[in-house]
């Protein structure tokens, strides 16, 4: 026999503390009718009380609380063979870590927020493999795809905007590293999301999306930030916070591109969403689109499909509280 919820063991802490609580009722009415009266003369008041018969009340209450918990443990015995199909995409998240990120018109900060959405993506995926991308100046797949959820985490938490040496956000470098970085594969069950400011630097970009194009990638594109833009808070090496400047000595103000970005996912086939304070857009693309697209078979095997015993416990503990009324505290 196996259990399916061995959480609910748990719920036995109820059985002691239903056991002292019978004990101390008890003591106290016994306490009670001591001080009405003395032990000789409550033996001739109260002849017909059956403590027998109370005791085995209690022990109903008991025995169908046990049985409430073991029915919520799932018991299950006896099992058929299943075949069981796990299916799933690639999506590659390709995150612009250029200092431009650092803009905080998106609390806490683009950047930030942009990773605080990722890993409420990771919630949702079920047999989905998932990589990340850094890319500025340059691009580097920070985790190759993979199952291992975990461990995508641990690259996501590590990504900042030192992650690449080159500046700037060339959206083509993204692209390319993602084609690359898939070779072999049947990329039509491949997903490339960019979540960037749109600024691109190198004004390519529209090549490369005519490239995924072609090998059957779609491309999903969110931009973070505002079309009035915003100055790039930074912190100088006696760690004073001040703000981007350019080499003229002119403070910066990075905004947000969403027409490349448009243009991009409008050519693949994918689409594109702005991230704003209350909804980022990441779930959105998941469940609007990527939920929705063809997926590759991952695993097929045969698994064990244990029957549900539940109803047995259950039907007993509804028995036993069924029968504990009917039982009279006093003698015949």
């Amino acid at each position: 026999m196996t259990f399916g919820n061995l959480h609910a063991l748990h719920y036995l802490w109820l059985l002691p503390v239903l056991v002292l609580f019978y004990l101390w009722a008890y003591k106290k009415r016994t306490g009670e009718m001591e001080a009405f009266a003395s032990s000789d003369l409550l033996v001739h008041l109260t002849p017909s009380l059956d403590r027998k018969r109370q005791n085995i009340k209690a022990l109903l209450v008991l025995l169908s609380v046990f049985a409430v918990t073991l029915s919520l443990m799932r018991p299950q015995w006896g099992f058929e063979w299943k075949e069981v199909k796990r299916s799933g995409l690639d999506i590659l998240i390709a995150i612009d870590t250029s200092r431009s990120m650092l803009a905080e018109d998106v609390k806490p900060n683009r950047l930030e927020r942009s990773k605080l959405a990722v890993k409420d993506l990771i919630q949702k995926l079920q047999g989905d493999r998932i990589g990340l991308i850094a890319f500025a100046g340059s691009a580097f797949l920070q985790c190759p795809l993979t199952v291992d959820y975990n461990g995508f985490m641990l690259s996501l938490d590590d990504l900042n905007v030192n992650t690449l040496p080159k500046g700037g956000t060339y959206l083509s470098n993204a692209i390319k590293t993602a084609l690359e970085s898939y070779e072999g594969g049947k990329k039509k069950y491949m997903a490339l999301v960019i979540i960037t400011d749109g600024e691109d630097h190198e004004g390519n970009a529209a090549e490369w999306a005519e490239k995924a194009k072609e090998q059957g990638i779609k491309i999903f594109t969110i931009g973070i930030g505002t079309r009035e833009g915003e100055l790039i808070p930074v912190t100088d090496e006696a760690g004073n916070r001040m703000f981007l400047k350019d080499r003229s000595g002119n403070v910066i103000k990075t905004r947000l591109d969403e027409q490349s970005l448009q243009d991009i996912a409008l050519t693949t086939g994918g689409s594109y969403v702005k991230a704003t304070a209350t909804e980022f857009g990441l779930d959105l693309i998941y469940e609007e689109k990527l939920s929705k697209m063809e997926k590759r078979e991952v695993e097929n095997k045969m698994i064990r499909k244990y029957y549900e015993r539940y109803q047995f416990p259950l039907a007993i503990a509804l028995l036993l509280l069924c029968i504990e009324p009917f039982i009279r505290e006093r003698k015949d």
